[in-house]
């Protein structure tokens, strides 16, 4: 076991709804959808029409500036509508699904047979190359770089998340591939982060060719920014990637048996969720295929394809994003609270200090909904972001600059060590109500016009 980094910064969001390990159902979605809006920094370009026959694996779209990144189908079936938004953005491309699924044979290959290259042009033809985040500024990586390292976060702290153990429990030697790929595409190594607390009981501490770490503390000591902040920090110039267990284990599946196969398990979770627990299902699967696990008669859920912090609000006819092995179902929050934090006793709402008495139930669980009990106010310095950010960076004063655009600041307060998710908890305790994970975006946005 490597030596373990104790993070004392963080906040646990004690919400309810957690889900039952048990799988209740294999979602066989009648509609998918492919949406370029969860990959950051893509101008895509699309290669299918509507009415156009497709394989599991089959190129739909490719990234404008880098056309060798293709995104493909994770199903067989048939292009059944492209949806575009304001001045024609391309939103969706939805496809109606065969019943049995007909997949692109990409043929097996032996992974330590072959170099950094056929690894590269395999990930690439496969569609798998949009596993890799780039950061910074977290946009899908650039083929043409060599990162200083490859970081993998191996264990989940958001609140309600996919237990990884469970849901990558027969995964071991599709993980163990995907690594020894990877691992040619940098000289730095793959640096693997496992949860301190419970190193030697995951299988997954038992991958080789790695670099293990350990990690305890609260949320975010899961996230692999924060990782890689106590490992080894970004510095201007250098490049690193990031890569989620859940699609290292794709990548093994697609050199061990040629196929394009980004299945997975999903924890359908929240306060509104019926029973939760997780299904079978692919990326772009259809709200409306979950309905059995809640009771939207109301019209008052919120459906998010994530956790609470960093996930998108998709709707009820929404679709789950690339990237995701979580829906949390949550009441939306729109009655009005006479008195508001001026009443005495508010024992059913957490607080992160000791506004309210939570603190005296520590283990309690809370149906929290989407009420921000108040609005924005004046954006003053506090330290309470400091309290649940483990990283030796100033957030009131990034967060400042990335509102100026001032990017001489930026770099100076540390944009290119975080990515919207690294801000999250800050702007759930934020007491101005200030959207920091937005302007945080924009900030990036801004960096990468300007920095190109």
């Amino acid at each position: 076991m490597s030596n373990n980094i104790n993070l004392k910064q963080g906040l646990n969001i004690p919400i309810s709804g957690t889900a039952a390990q048990k799988t209740r159902k294999d979602v066989a979605g009648t509609v998918v959808a492919i949406k370029p809006t969860d990959f950051k920094g893509l101008l895509p370009k699309l290669l299918v029409k509507e009415g156009d026959r497709v394989l599991a694996g089959s190129p739909v779209l490719a990234d404008k500036v880098s056309q060798g990144i293709l995104f493909t189908s994770p199903v067989s079936g048939t292009v059944e509508s492209v949806v575009r938004g304001e001045k024609r953005k391309l939103l969706e491309v939805r496809i109606k699904a065969d019943k049995t699924t007909e997949y692109v044979d990409f043929g097996t290959k032996k992974v330590n047979e072959l170099s950094a290259g056929q690894v590269r042009e395999a990930l690439l033809q496969s569609g798998l190359w949009p596993s890799f985040i780039q950061r910074p500024y977290g946009i899908v990586a650039d083929p043409q770089i060599k990162p200083k390292a490859i970081f993998v976060s191996a264990f989940a702290t958001a609140p309600l998340a996919a237990d990884i153990d469970y849901t990558l429990r027969d995964e071991f030697d599709n993980i163990q591939t995907g690594v020894n790929a990877v691992a040619k595409l940098t000289d730095g190594g793959v640096h693997f982060s496992l949860n301190g607390v419970n190193f030697n009981g995951t299988p997954l501490h038992k991958i080789e060719n790695v670099i293990h770490h350990t990690f305890t503390g609260k949320h975010p000591a899961g996230n692999v920014g924060v990782q890689i902040h106590h490992i080894s920090p970004i510095s201007k110039g250098e490049t690193v990637w990031t890569i989620s267990p859940m699609m290292l284990a794709a990548i093994g599946k697609l050199f061990n048996t040629g196929k394009y196969d980004v299945s997975r398990k999903v924890a359908v979770t929240g306060p509104k969720a019926i029973d939760p627990a997780y299904v079978t299902a692919l990326p772009g699967m259809s709200m409306t295929d979950i309905a059995d696990f809640y009771d939207n008669s109301a019209n008052d859920i919120r459906f998010i394809s994530g956790d609470v912090l960093t996930g998108t609000n998709v709707g009820a006819e929404g679709f789950l994003g690339f990237f995701d092995n979580q829906v949390t179902l949550i009441k939306e929050g729109n009655e009005y609270e006479m008195f508001g934090w001026a009443k005495p006793f508010r024992t059913n709402l957490f607080s992160a200090s000791r506004t309210y008495f939570s603190w005296l139930t520590p283990n309690k669980k809370y149906d929290m909904d989407t009420n921000l009990h108040g609005g924005p106010r004046a954006f003053v310095m506090s330290d309470l972001y400091g309290k649940v950010l483990p990283m030796d960076l100033y957030p009131v004063h990034l967060v400042k600059a990335c509102l100026a655009g001032d990017i001489d600041k930026m770099e100076k307060f540390g944009i290119y060590e975080v990515i919207e998710e690294d801000l999250a908890l800050c702007e759930y305790v934020c007491p101005s109500k200030i959207e920091i994970q937005s302007i945080l975006s924009d900030g990036i946005n801004l960096m990468l016009k300007e920095m190109a």
